[in-house]
């Protein structure tokens, strides 16, 4: 929102100047973004008329010009632009003058004419990018007088980055009641009052779709005169906004958006059929915009139509098949009111962003419709004459908004502010708002404006309190509560913990988008649709992620192109997998590693990373959590065949690891191998405690196994087998070997464990060890085919 400082003061004027009338609105919650000038600084420019204009004798692209400038004689000035002519009246640099660029005007000779000033066009006087000629001036400019003073120059513009629950403050008339209420100062809106009809001609109007809709307002003007010129004062109030002039007719409709928030449009009424009606559009239904682009409609989204043909995006952009024209001699005003929720992200759905989209989808007053109608009719008339007609106002009463009471404790006020206001300044504070408030039992019963669609709970009535008593006078005091500490489960590992671990061991914490492309989605995990995002930002991030993998191997491609070759990254977020029942959200600890296994070093091997690298990883946090995690081989689709597994913990499983599948690898252009690992959070934070067990006196026991198991088999299950048989003194149980090649039959692998026994109680016996081995021999070869190595 960008507003002329000297119209704001016109309304209300606070005994401040420009800087802490900035700081003020920043601190009540109107951040104030930007302060510039109005126009750059310059000096002795007047309003001067021309009154010859005669051909220059030695070139033909100037004129030599007679200038009245108020003064006892006339300025002979040299002038090149096109449009010099007499009559006219326009800036006259007088010879002295300082032009923006610190440029000075001196006595000059052009050509061999004597010249005394210059004659100015916008661009010479830094109020436009470009002009095209003098700039030229109402016939009614007074001759003589400082264009500075004229056209009250010593202005400033200010931005403010309004929050979007603040749409009331999108106008003069917002701007100018939150100003009153932050500095105590009274306002009182100038009345606007009812222009009469002058002929009985409507247009009828229908309301179709009443709960967007719920009021709509217009009003037919015939005999206007749309060649006349916006004046001066008109297009300057537009500029100082932001607004370039259109029109007399469409510079009337914004300037009346400006001031009072009601966005308005005019259709041009020769071109209609019919009626107006509002109504949802019908699908496939095409229109053309003011801007020239054509769009295909959503069933969704509502317009206003005549009995032929959709006329307008409700409450966002006006047809072109309606627009007004030089050659236009009767319109229809519309002002309406349309839900926010209902124009809620609609014009983005079209890629739009308009002034009215932007006030709408934000709330506008619902009680404005019709005055800004007859402020509108009461400049049309002014500018471009006409006869007005009634005016038609449709509305669904059920449909409005309700202002409903809203019950305000002081004792609430005191425990959220820390201090109690006074009742009066309660009372006064919200009066200035707009608020009605009434005395009740336990404080006061307050009925929001309309205007005001951000208040609708006691908190609410509250944050306005603390704005106008002003934030930075609020005490410095610290809260009384009874705190309780919480409990903390000495199993439980946090999420911190774990990526300190893995800190520890070289990895680097990335945070990757949790919408991604979706054939990258598909790489990592076909056969699943992704939940796709209805208004995604880029095509890029069109789908969530069903895993964190696709981000992560991006993050390592991105480093691998700026010759970081040595990568290890983990991401703790959320998975998004669709389900019958919507959408379910994973938290999951994912990581991936690529390069060598140590950093370069004299003293360390240039070994690439592989496979049980990044199984040590996962363990190491497992054991963390005092978990015991069980490996096996699966099939995934984006892992190498031969290089996968899949964590279970007591046979759930929990998460995969594995090297990228080549093909993968060379999609996505990353230079491999490249491991990675996932898990689910929730496996990992609830883990077993340390149990105590005493130290025994007696000797352990241990022996060494060689099996040799089929390849179909897996060392795990081989171990179940083990720890099943071999008794309940059993302290410990390891692989230590694995072996292929001579001396073992094709197609199997020798595996080779160390098993340990202790009793607590007494010394073990060779006899009952030996047949421990014995039944565990028995067994490993009934269930798993294996055999003593010999």
């Amino acid at each position: 929102m960008q507003f002329s400082e000297q119209r704001l003061r016109a309304l209300v004027n606070p005994a401040v100047d420009t800087a802490a009338l900035a700081h003020q609105l920043t601190m009540a919650g109107l951040e104030v973004d930007a302060i510039v000038p109005v126009a750059p600084a310059f000096n002795g420019v007047v309003i001067g008329e021309i009154l010859s204009a005669e051909q220059h004798p030695n070139a033909d692209k100037l004129r030599v010009t007679l200038v009245n400038i108020g003064a006892e004689q006339p300025l002979q000035i040299v002038c090149g632009a096109s449009n010099a002519r007499p009559g006219i009246r326009i800036p006259v640099a007088t010879v002295g003058a300082v032009l923006p660029g610190e440029f000075r005007i001196k006595d000059a000779k052009l050509r061999g004419v004597d010249s005394f000033g210059m004659l100015c066009a916008e661009q010479e006087l830094g109020l436009a990018e470009s002009s095209d000629g003098l700039w030229e001036l109402p016939a009614d400019a007074p001759i003589g007088q400082d264009i500075r003073h004229y056209l009250q120059l010593d202005d400033h513009l200010i931005e403010l980055g309004l929050t979007p629950n603040r749409g009331d403050c999108l106008s003069m008339r917002g701007l100018a009641r939150e100003t009153a209420a932050v500095f105590g100062l009274d306002y009182t809106p100038s009345p606007i009052a009812a222009v009469p009809a002058s002929h009985d001609r409507s247009l009828p109007v229908s309301i179709n779709a009443p709960v967007a809709c719920p009021r709509y307002v217009s009003r037919v003007i015939d005999g206007i005169d749309n060649t006349q010129a916006s004046p001066l004062w008109l297009v300057e109030a537009l500029r100082r906004s932001g607004v370039r002039s259109l029109g007399p007719v469409v510079d009337v409709t914004n300037f009346v958006m400006l001031e009072l928030g009601q966005p308005m449009h005019a259709f041009d009424r020769a071109q209609l059929a019919g009626g107006l009606t509002v109504r949802q559009a019908q699908a496939g239904e095409a229109l053309t915009l003011l801007d020239g682009q054509t769009i295909s409609l959503r069933e969704q989204t509502v317009v206003i139509a005549d009995e032929q043909q959709a006329l307008a995006l409700a409450g966002i952009m006006g047809g072109q098949s309606s627009a007004v024209s030089t050659a236009t001699t009767s319109i229809v005003l519309e002002a309406a009111f349309f839900q926010p929720l209902a124009l809620a992200g609609e014009a983005r759905r079209y890629g739009l962003h308009t002034d009215s989209s932007h006030r709408f989808e934000r709330g506008v007053d619902f009680e404005l419709p019709r005055l800004a109608i007859e402020r509108a009719t009461a400049l049309l008339l002014e500018l471009v004459g006409g006869a007005a007609g009634p005016v038609t106002d449709v509305n669904d009463v059920a449909q409005l908004p309700k202002r409903e009471a809203i019950v305000l404790r002081a004792q609430r006020i005191a425990q959220v502010l820390g201090f109690a206001l006074v009742d009066a300044d309660v009372v006064a504070y919200l009066g200035r708002l707009g608020c009605r408030v009434t005395a009740a039992e336990q404080g006061w019963l307050v009925v929001p404006p309309s205007h005001r669609f951000d208040l609708t709970i006691e908190v609410d009535l509250i944050e306005e309190l603390a704005r106008l008593y002003g934030y930075n006078r609020l005490p410095v005091t610290a809260p009384m509560a009874p705190v309780r500490l919480l409990p903390q489960p000495e199993n439980q590992t946090s999420l911190r913990r774990l990526k300190r671990a893995l800190v520890d061991m070289g990895y680097q914490e990335a945070i990757t988008f949790s919408f991604i492309e979706a054939g990258l989605q598909q790489q990592f995990d076909p056969g699943i649709h992704p939940w796709a995002l209805a208004n995604p930002l880029s095509a890029e991030l069109a789908v969530m992620r069903t895993s964190l993998w696709p981000g992560l191997a991006m993050a390592v491609l991105h480093n691998q192109s700026r010759q970081q070759s040595r990568v290890r990254l983990f991401e703790a977020g959320l998975r998004f997998t669709p389900t019958a029942d919507g959408l379910e959200q994973v938290p999951m600890l994912a990581g991936i590693v690529s390069g060598d296994a140590f950093s370069a070093s004299w003293n360390n091997p240039k070994n690439s990373l592989d496979f049980f690298d990044v199984k040590g990883n996962i363990e190491a946090l497992l054991q963390l959590c005092g978990i015991q995690g069980e490996f096996s081989a699966c099939a995934h689709p984006v892992l190498h065949p031969g290089q996968s597994a899949a964590i279970s913990v007591d046979g759930k499983r929990i998460g995969s690891m594995g090297a990228l599948h080549p093909s993968v690898i060379e999609a996505l252009g990353l230079t491999g191998p490249v491991y990675v690992f996932e898990l689910q959070q929730s496996a990992l934070v609830l883990g077993s405690l340390p149990k105590f067990k005493p130290l025994s006196r007696f000797p352990a026991v241990s022996r060494d196994l060689a099996l040799v198991v089929p390849d179909t088999v897996s060392a795990a299950d081989v171990l179940a087998v083990v720890r099943q048989q071999a008794g309940e003194v059993l302290r410990d149980l390891s692989v230590f070997d694995v072996y292929r090649g001579q001396g073992v039959a094709e197609n199997h692998y020798s595996l080779a464990l160390s098993l340990t026994w202790q009793d607590t109680e007494r010394t073990l016996q060779d006899a009952e060890i030996q047949a421990l081995v014995d039944t565990i021999l028995h067994s490993a070869s009934a269930t798993c085919g294996a055999i003593l190595r010999s």
